[in-house]
Formats: C-alpha cells, structure tokens, sequence
C-alpha cells in the first residue's frame, strides 16, 4: 500500500551528491520565495541562507527542517533533504499493513464507511486505492475485472476508455480537472512515478465535447464546484467531491493519504442513493 523507495545508503548517496544547497534552492524558487523572505520566516539572514544554498555553509539539521517547514516541503522530499544535508531520515515510512497502523486502518474504515450511501475512498501519493466504501463499489458495477485487479487506481479507472469514462457525462471537463490535479501534485511531490501515471491517462482518448453539454444543461441554479455527472443504470448521477487529508503528519505514508468523498449535487442523486439501502 506504501511507496516503497530506495535502499537507505542508495538514497543518502543520490541525494548527497547534489547537495542540500540546490534542493533548497528549487524549492524556494518553486515557492516564489525570495532569500530575505525565507530568512525572516526562519529566524535566520539572507546571508546564510545564500551560503547554504551555494554550499559555503552546511546547515544544521534544525535548520534544514525549519527551511523545509516555511517552504511547505512535503514530507517525504524533506528526508530527501535531510539526506542531502548528511543527516539521517527524520520521518518514518510504515507500510499500511504494519501492526503499528491497525487504528489508522480502522479509524479509516469507519470514516469512509459513515458516508455510506454516498461513494467515499481513500487513495496514496499515486492515486492507488488504499479503501472504498460500498457507494464506490455501487459506481464500479460493470467495469472490467482486470481494471479492478489489484492495485486499483482511482485515476486510471476514471478515466480509462473501458473503465467509467464512458458513462462521466462531462468527461472532458473531469478530465481537465483530474489532469491539473495531478500536475500541481507532480510539482509538489517530484514523484516519477506519478509522471507516468499522469502520461498515461492523458493519452486515453476524449470525445470532441461532453454529452451533458448537449442533452443536460445545468439549469438555472449555478454549481458550487465542478460537479463528476455519471451514469449508472439509466440514471445520470450527479457528486460534488471533496478531499481531506492528515494535518501535522510524522510518517510518510500517513502524509500521503487522501480521503476523497462524493455528495450528492443535487437532490435527486441524495435520493436515489438512500433508496438502494432501503
């Protein structure tokens, strides 16, 4: 369920070898934040954080996650800084299925089950689905096996021309919205593996425009956020998503969790699903 990455020694020698400097550097320019502005949020002077970033001066490891925190480093690249800087790991990475992690697992369970009847699942740094509720599985219906075949990517199945793709009545505007999604989470987290997945589906074909622009107009009461419009058995659906991650996370893989929810946009969806459980 975890991303599982490098060796330790492997890593600490990738990432020593380019230096704490430059990477704090990227960060910052990706943050649009200037040296003095850094220093002040620090505590620290322009002065030393320009030596730390030509390499004059080697930070302490305080400082480099102090640096880290003020640059909104996610957890997992503030390791890599750390390893950089010749410092071990800060942050833990344990795999879902470690004993140590059963009340996360649980409390997890609990949540996306008390959405039920609405669809609710829980996805890791590359969209892979860590769990789903019922209200998924009701969506899914009818999607081949072998795109359910462990792992299960959530974006993969959206937009895949044999998943749900074919019944999302606004496809083209989901998919904009699914593809920046991952391009701000590809800048964020400088993940390989998430530029694969992103080339991937934006290679899946798209129709010239959306069904819903021709047969379902959004009437006169505007969307309060871009709504996911699917079909299922005759009906067309109508969920407005929302997602919900980890405040303050000390472990990697907790830091990567997304908890991805669907309510009803309108009430007609509310109540379609409430009369499947009845």
């Amino acid at each position: 369920m975890s991303i599982v990455p490098p060796g330790p020694a492997a890593a600490s020698s990738a990432f020593a070898e380019r230096g704490v400097g430059p990477l704090l550097r990227g960060w910052r320019e990706e943050r649009r934040v200037s040296q003095l502005e850094l220093a002040l949020r620090a505590g620290s002077s322009a002065r030393h954080i320009s030596f730390v970033e030509t390499g004059r001066s080697r930070p302490s490891e305080e400082m480099v996650l102090r640096l880290a925190e003020h640059l909104d480093v996610p957890v997992r690249e503030r390791n890599a800084l750390l390893l950089a800087a010749g410092y071990a790991p800060h942050y833990p990475e344990t795999s879902l299925d470690d004993p140590s992690m059963e009340a996360l697992r649980e409390g997890l369970e609990r949540l996306i089950q008390g959405y039920e009847p609405y669809p609710a699942l829980v996805v890791d740094a590359t969209y892979d689905v860590v769990a789903a509720n019922r209200g998924i599985a009701l969506l899914l219906d009818g999607v081949p096996e072998r795109l359910l075949a462990p792992p299960l990517n959530a974006i993969r199945l959206a937009l895949h021309p044999e998943g749900l793709a074919p019944r999302i009545r606004n496809l083209r505007a989901w998919r904009d919205h699914l593809l920046a999604q991952m391009d701000r989470q590809i800048a964020l987290r400088r993940s390989p593996r998430l530029r694969a997945l992103y080339e991937e589906v934006a290679a899946y074909p798209v129709p010239d425009r959306d069904a819903s622009q021709d047969h379902e107009p959004l009437g006169p009461a505007p969307h309060l956020a871009l709504p996911l419009r699917i079909e299922h058995k005759g009906r067309v659906l109508s969920f407005i998503s929302t997602i919900s991650t980890f405040n303050t996370p000390m472990d990697v893989t907790v830091s990567e969790l997304a908890i991805e929810t669907f309510l009803p946009a309108d009430p007609a969806t509310g109540k379609y699903l409430h009369s499947l459980r009845s």
